[in-house]
Protein backbone atom coordinates (compact mmCIF):
# COMPACT_ATOMS: atom_id res chain seq x y z
CA UNK A 1 0.00 0.00 0.00
CA UNK A 2 2.34 2.73 1.10
CA UNK A 3 4.53 1.54 -2.46
CA UNK A 4 1.27 3.05 -4.29
CA UNK A 5 1.16 5.91 -2.67
CA UNK A 6 4.29 6.67 -2.63
CA UNK A 7 4.07 5.57 -6.78
CA UNK A 8 1.08 7.94 -7.00
CA UNK A 9 2.86 11.01 -5.13
CA UNK A 10 6.58 10.88 -7.24
CA UNK A 11 4.06 10.45 -10.51
CA UNK A 12 2.05 13.91 -9.54
CA UNK A 13 5.22 15.91 -8.66
CA UNK A 14 6.82 14.91 -11.41
CA UNK A 15 3.67 15.31 -13.93
CA UNK A 16 2.34 18.78 -12.34
CA UNK A 17 6.23 20.27 -12.82
CA UNK A 18 6.26 19.44 -16.64
CA UNK A 19 4.65 22.05 -18.83
CA UNK A 20 4.65 22.35 -22.77
CA UNK A 21 6.88 24.70 -24.32
CA UNK A 22 5.09 27.48 -25.80
CA UNK A 23 6.99 30.62 -27.23
CA UNK A 24 4.07 31.77 -29.84
CA UNK A 25 5.31 35.26 -30.66
CA UNK A 26 8.26 33.44 -32.21
CA UNK A 27 5.87 32.39 -34.96
CA UNK A 28 3.47 35.17 -35.39
CA UNK A 29 5.21 36.46 -37.96
CA UNK A 30 8.03 34.69 -41.19
CA UNK A 31 7.56 31.70 -43.61
CA UNK A 32 6.42 28.30 -42.74
CA UNK A 33 5.17 25.41 -44.65
CA UNK A 34 2.14 23.61 -42.55
CA UNK A 35 1.72 19.95 -42.69
CA UNK A 36 -1.83 17.54 -42.11
CA UNK A 37 -3.27 14.38 -42.92
CA UNK A 38 -6.43 14.30 -44.51
CA UNK A 39 -8.57 11.16 -45.32
CA UNK A 40 -4.93 9.14 -45.02
CA UNK A 41 -3.21 11.90 -47.59
CA UNK A 42 -0.45 13.93 -46.03
CA UNK A 43 -1.31 17.50 -47.16
CA UNK A 44 1.37 20.44 -47.53
CA UNK A 45 1.38 24.03 -48.00
CA UNK A 46 3.44 27.16 -47.39
CA UNK A 47 2.31 30.09 -45.96
CA UNK A 48 3.67 33.71 -45.28
CA UNK A 49 2.31 35.66 -42.66
CA UNK A 50 2.87 39.04 -40.59
CA UNK A 51 1.32 41.15 -38.10
CA UNK A 52 -2.50 40.95 -39.42
CA UNK A 53 -2.09 39.23 -42.83
CA UNK A 54 -1.69 35.58 -44.08
CA UNK A 55 -1.05 34.64 -47.75
CA UNK A 56 -1.29 30.78 -48.20
CA UNK A 57 0.05 28.86 -50.76
CA UNK A 58 -1.98 25.87 -51.30
CA UNK A 59 -0.75 23.93 -54.99
CA UNK A 60 1.00 27.31 -55.39
CA UNK A 61 -2.50 29.47 -55.84
CA UNK A 62 -2.00 32.04 -53.13
CA UNK A 63 -4.73 32.43 -50.61
CA UNK A 64 -4.95 36.17 -48.49
CA UNK A 65 -6.52 35.84 -45.08
CA UNK A 66 -6.65 38.45 -42.06
CA UNK A 67 -5.38 37.03 -39.02
CA UNK A 68 -6.61 38.45 -35.89
CA UNK A 69 -4.79 37.00 -32.71
CA UNK A 70 -7.00 36.72 -29.84
CA UNK A 71 -3.90 36.00 -27.40
CA UNK A 72 -0.01 34.84 -27.65
CA UNK A 73 -1.35 31.50 -28.92
CA UNK A 74 -4.60 31.83 -30.43
CA UNK A 75 -6.22 33.32 -33.47
CA UNK A 76 -8.75 33.55 -35.97
CA UNK A 77 -8.24 33.38 -39.55
CA UNK A 78 -10.62 35.24 -42.28
CA UNK A 79 -10.39 34.59 -45.95
CA UNK A 80 -10.50 38.03 -47.86
CA UNK A 81 -11.89 37.20 -50.99
CA UNK A 82 -13.97 33.97 -50.04
CA UNK A 83 -15.24 31.79 -53.13
CA UNK A 84 -17.86 30.20 -51.30
CA UNK A 85 -20.00 30.24 -48.23
CA UNK A 86 -17.91 27.65 -46.88
CA UNK A 87 -14.65 29.49 -47.47
CA UNK A 88 -16.07 32.58 -45.91
CA UNK A 89 -16.63 30.72 -42.52
CA UNK A 90 -13.35 31.95 -39.91
CA UNK A 91 -10.84 29.21 -38.86
CA UNK A 92 -9.94 29.35 -35.00
CA UNK A 93 -6.20 28.30 -34.27
CA UNK A 94 -4.57 27.37 -31.08
CA UNK A 95 -1.03 26.56 -31.01
CA UNK A 96 -0.59 23.96 -28.32
CA UNK A 97 3.38 23.30 -28.18
CA UNK A 98 6.18 25.33 -29.96
CA UNK A 99 9.99 23.68 -30.78
CA UNK A 100 13.05 25.58 -32.00
CA UNK A 101 11.81 25.45 -36.09
CA UNK A 102 8.17 24.99 -35.60
CA UNK A 103 4.92 24.28 -33.69
CA UNK A 104 2.17 21.71 -33.48
CA UNK A 105 -1.31 23.20 -33.29
CA UNK A 106 -5.20 22.83 -33.48
CA UNK A 107 -7.72 24.33 -35.74
CA UNK A 108 -11.62 24.28 -36.58
CA UNK A 109 -14.28 26.52 -37.93
CA UNK A 110 -15.09 29.32 -34.64
CA UNK A 111 -17.94 27.69 -32.77
CA UNK A 112 -18.11 24.12 -34.32
CA UNK A 113 -15.72 22.02 -32.40
CA UNK A 114 -16.79 18.67 -33.07
CA UNK A 115 -14.50 18.86 -36.42
CA UNK A 116 -11.07 19.78 -34.43
CA UNK A 117 -8.17 18.93 -36.53
CA UNK A 118 -4.57 18.73 -35.87
CA UNK A 119 -1.18 20.23 -37.75
CA UNK A 120 2.65 20.34 -37.54
CA UNK A 121 4.16 24.15 -38.92
CA UNK A 122 7.34 24.53 -40.03
CA UNK A 123 9.48 27.68 -40.26
CA UNK A 124 11.07 28.16 -43.29
CA UNK A 125 12.25 31.87 -43.11
CA UNK A 126 12.16 34.70 -40.31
Amino acid sequence: MRVIILFVVVFIIFTACYTMERNCKAFQTGLFSFYTIVDGDTLSSRFVRNDSIEIDYFFENPDTANIRWVSDCECIVTKRNPLTFQEAKAVQMKILSTFEDGYIFEYNLVGDRSNVQRGRVTRLED
